[in-house]
């Protein structure tokens, strides 16, 4: 009897992998790597580190919040991934190899790419809506483009160049 890798996610889905198990594995590696590179508790304590990894990590998946919030932003992330790839692959056909240009754009299209996921991610979000995030989100969106835009351009602007001014030549 074959079995698809479609009906292998299904029942992984079904017995909570996606929901619990993969978000505290992510929780816990990120609070042990967090502890163990600020040296918190000292150098040697990595039982004591792995405790409170597991402890956090299991107090964070108790309501659903965090796997609800995580089946709500992996997905946008990883269209805001393809965005960003499918930019870069554009800004390659139009900047040289080495042109400084090139990092800087890259750089400007990942925050607005990352903005925008974080944004849809939390407009999404059924928390938020408590707080109403949601409804404020869709009421204020171009206003919230607009002054994003005059921010941008006033930091163009406003951008001191490279170059050293050191006064009048003799």
């Amino acid at each position: 009897m074959a079995t698809t890798i479609t009906e292998v996610l299904n029942i992984w889905n079904d017995i909570g992998v996606f929901s619990y198990v993969i978000p505290f594995l992510l929780i816990f590696a990120v609070v042990f790597a967090i502890l163990k590179k600020t040296k918190i508790l000292g150098d040697e304590n990595d039982g004591i580190l792995a405790i409170i990894a597991v402890a956090l990590g299991l107090l964070s998946l108790q309501f659903d919040m965090v796997s609800e919030f995580f089946a709500v932003i992996f997905p946008r992330f990883g269209v805001g991934v393809s965005i960003f790839l499918v930019a870069m692959i554009f800004l390659g056909f139009f900047f040289p190899d080495r042109d400084a240009k090139k990092g800087v754009v890259s750089k400007w299209i990942g925050g607005v790419v990352a903005a925008f996921v974080l944004l849809w991610s939390f407009d999404s979000w059924g928390e938020w809506s408590q707080f109403g995030f949601g409804s404020w989100f869709n009421d204020n969106f171009w206003a919230i483009v607009i002054v994003g835009v005059i921010v941008a351009t006033i930091m163009g602007v406003t951008k001191k160049s490279d170059t050293p001014t050191t006064g009048a030549k003799v």
